[in-house]
């Protein structure tokens, strides 16, 4: 039998909430202890994808708005991820099997330090606050989120971005054999969003690695995503793999021709087809 002491274990190895509840109400798990190790290999394979893990320690932000927060039953079935699906609740029901073990992103460009990121870096670079956003989508419906996260400027400062870095490129991760509704999305992937370095390193740019107390689950863009709080964009860079320090900006979205207006989630407002604003 293998016991791991506990700096060993890192956030990849997380077993999904729901795996374990799973595995409990079969008696799996009060069995491994017995059994060992390869009884548990049986019941659930090594680089299982993991979600819905508890978030401890969290912090207050200031930044958070004091509006009427969104059901996660709205949040988690109500959702822009065109790699899984255009219907907003496809990636709810196709992203289940969504491997993010082993994640890492990349960070390069216009930097002095271009280095990659795994998961259990990520959570060490700042303390996670929960700030509660309202996300403002292109397709003129919005929903009120508590998101958990840093500043994105704190990595940022990591890499030392040069002189020459203007805007800041965010890649989602693409694999069309995990994904394989992409190629109805009528998009170009992998999808990127980008942002000026100046709306990059505002603190209210954040780096979110979990929503309601818990990590990400993949329809929202886990393990690791960005959330602007004011600006209206389709998606906000969900499953992020890779971010580059440019001179020159460039969008996916830009390029749509699937921009379409859909009916607000339940129990929120429709914004003015009008509102564009940037953090300020």
């Amino acid at each position: 039998m293998l016991i791991r002491n506990a700096p060993d274990l890192t956030y990849a190895d997380v077993t999904p909430k729901s795996v374990y509840l799973d595995l409990q109400a079969m008696g799996i798990v009060g069995a491994t202890a017995v059994a060992g190790k390869g009884l548990f290999d049986l019941a659930l394979p090594p680089q299982t994808a993991f979600a819905a893990t508890k978030l401890a320690g969290l912090a207050k932000s200031p930044f958070s708005t004091t509006e009427k927060q969104n059901t996660y039953e709205d949040v988690t079935h109500y959702n822009n991820f065109y790699e899984f699906g255009t219907d907003k609740s496809d990636p709810a029901k196709n992203s289940k099997n969504f491997n993010t073990s082993s994640w890492t992103v990349s960070v390069e460009g216009e930097v002095k330090k271009p280095r990659k990121f795994s998961m259990d870096d990520i959570l060490k670079i700042a303390p996670l606050e929960e700030r509660i956003y309202r996300h403002r989508c292109v397709e003129a419906w919005s929903i009120v989120v508590p998101w958990i996260g840093f500043s994105f400027s704190n990595l940022v400062n990591l890499v030392e971005p040069t002189p020459k870095a203007k805007f800041v490129a965010f890649e989602s991760y693409f694999d069309p054999r995990q994904m394989p509704q992409a190629k109805y999305a009528g998009i170009d992937f992998p999808y990127v969003e980008g942002l000026r370095m100046d709306e990059a390193m505002n603190p209210l740019a954040l780096l979110c690695v979990g929503m309601y107390g818990e990590t990400l689950p993949p329809q929202d863009g886990a393990p690791v995503r960005m959330k602007l709080f004011r600006l209206r964009t389709a998606r906000q860079s969900a499953s992020l793999s890779r971010g580059n320090m440019a001179s020159r900006a460039r969008s996916r979205w830009s390029k749509s021709s699937s921009r379409r207006k859909c009916p607000p989630p339940p129990g929120t407002a429709s914004l003015p087809t009008n509102t564009v604003s940037t953090p300020t």
